[in-house]
């Protein structure tokens, strides 16, 4: 009988386990492997049943039923978001943090990819009786109110409400950031005819109007393929225009000595360049091969932390202190325009990615609908959920209009949710679900970028503010 009750309970732990993956019953198909043996188990002494039991290993393969993303797929919606309309600032950056900000920028990308990994880990536990481990978690709100829940019994969504806010104000500034850089470059395009900058704005926001019909990854990330494609040349026509100029480059513009605000200041925005993670639960639970995740998460930092450092290091030797807020207005003439359309269809093409995410984020937690997709791509939504993508466009456009300062708003960001949902809830979150099996080091290490994130969170916040109130 006690045998009998062990295997019993093992079932329906491992069962417990699927439903939390797959769903009751339906969303993947489930194929186990069973070393095991059939038997015939007495429960109560009354009745019989035959049940198989697990005995050594399980492997579980899950099949989304929702369309799914390949490898290279999802690598271009990070590079899309790390590699973003966010780099022009950079060089500016770069400018009043020095050698530092030349520091940061490598430091950044390996504790933003760590983090990233250490995030996705939350979203699993450890299979039964040394089995492969299972995906029972399906976002960063899922993580949150797993941790919150001992702490506060009492009202067990708070964890995740919390993380939704921090989630809908960094969703809701990169979209601002997007249509602030996009009117810029528009108004900037049309400053012969006199254009006012709320007509700009608005034929922006024309643009982004299909992105609420948007019901699914496959064409945010055919978009962000091509968002990529137009940063690269991009990137390119920048820096091939500083290497021509490579003789009058001047290496005393980096200095070791900075101002402690405009420094904390950069910090932010070289974090915000970076964050990704809100994004990397969906992505990777959309993710044909899941187990590529980690090396596609590697590869893309890297390639980022490359092509940043090089991009803000020949744009600050080529122009020096006149490195301008945004990079594109220090070019020639004859070279601005073209650059500045490349840039207005990069802003265009990654506001989609942000928008998506939110609305998800609003969708699920204000409407309960967790099963507005009746078709991939581009669908009909129900009228509430229509109504609150509006809201949400429409609110990033009153954004834009308020907080038209580039570098001041994207620092402030990147300081309170870019270091929080980046560097601080990643750890706390990681060290809280799998302290009995992190070693000693990995301790050590989540601790440690725990430290820099409350750092840059407050200081950053406080000067962000303060310069943000002074440019009023």
């Amino acid at each position: 009988m006690a045998i009998s009750s062990i295997y019993l309970s093992t079932a329906e732990n491992e069962l417990s386990s699927l439903d939390a993956v797959l769903g009751p019953g339906l969303g993947s198909r489930v194929s186990v492997e069973l070393g095991v043996e059939k038997a015939a188990l007495q429960l109560d002494g009354k009745c019989s049943k035959q049940m198989t039991c697990k005995m050594s290993q399980v492997s579980v393969m899950t099949l989304n039923s929702s369309p799914t993303i390949t490898a290279w797929e999802a690598g271009w919606n990070v590079t899309n978001a790390i590699q973003g309309i966010f780099v022009l600032d950079l060089p500016f950056a770069l400018v009043h943090s020095g050698y530092l900000g030349l520091l940061m920028l490598v430091l950044s990308a390996w504790v933003c990819n760590y983090t990233g990994r250490i995030l996705v880990s939350c979203l699993y536990e450890e299979g039964h009786c040394g089995g492969p481990r299972v995906r029972v978690r399906h976002s960063y709100q899922d993580i949150a109110e797993t941790c919150c829940r001992g702490l506060c019994p009492r009202c067990p969504s708070l964890g995740g409400g919390l993380v939704n806010v921090a989630q809908l104000i960094e969703l809701l500034m990169t979209c601002t950031l997007y249509l602030v850089v996009s009117t810029s470059l528009l108004s900037d395009s049309l400053s012969g005819l006199a254009v006012p900058r709320l007509g700009c704005s608005l034929v922006s926001l024309l643009f982004l109007m299909p992105c609420l019909l948007l019901t699914d990854l496959r064409p945010v990330s055919t978009l962000s393929l091509f968002c990529s494609l137009a940063h690269i040349i991009i990137s390119l026509l920048v820096m091939f225009y500083c290497l021509s100029r490579a003789h009058s480059w001047v290496w005393s513009s980096l200095s070791l000595s900075v101002d402690p605000e405009e420094f904390l200041v950069s910090v932010g925005v070289i974090i915000f360049s970076y964050t990704s993670q809100i994004f990397l639960p969906s992505l990777e639970g959309s993710m044909e091969d899941r187990g590529q995740f980690e090396a596609m998460l590697s590869w893309t930092h890297g390639a980022a932390c490359v092509m940043k450092t090089l991009f803000a290091l020949v744009c600050v030797l080529t122009w020096g202190g006149d490195t301008s807020e945004v990079i594109t207005e220090n070019l020639i003439p004859l070279l601005r325009p073209l650059v500045n359309m490349c840039l207005l269809v990069k802003a265009l093409l990654s506001f989609p990615l942000p928008f998506y995410s939110a609305a998800e984020i609003l969708q699920a937690w204000i409407l309960k609908d967790t099963s507005s997709h009746p078709k991939p791509g581009y669908g009909r939504l129900p009228f509430p959920a229509l109504l609150l993508r509006a809201a949400l466009l429409f609110c990033s456009l009153l954004l834009a209009l308020l907080m038209p300062r580039f570098s001041l708003l994207m620092g402030l960001t990147g300081s309170v949710t870019g270091a929080a949902m980046t560097l601080i809830l990643p750890c706390v979150f990681h060290l809280q679900l799998q302290w009995h099996m992190l070693s000693t080091r990995g301790r050590l290490t989540d601790v440690c970028v725990l430290g820099l994130g409350v750092l840059c969170c407050a200081s950053g916040m406080f000067c962000s503010v303060k310069r943000l109130l002074q440019g009023l």
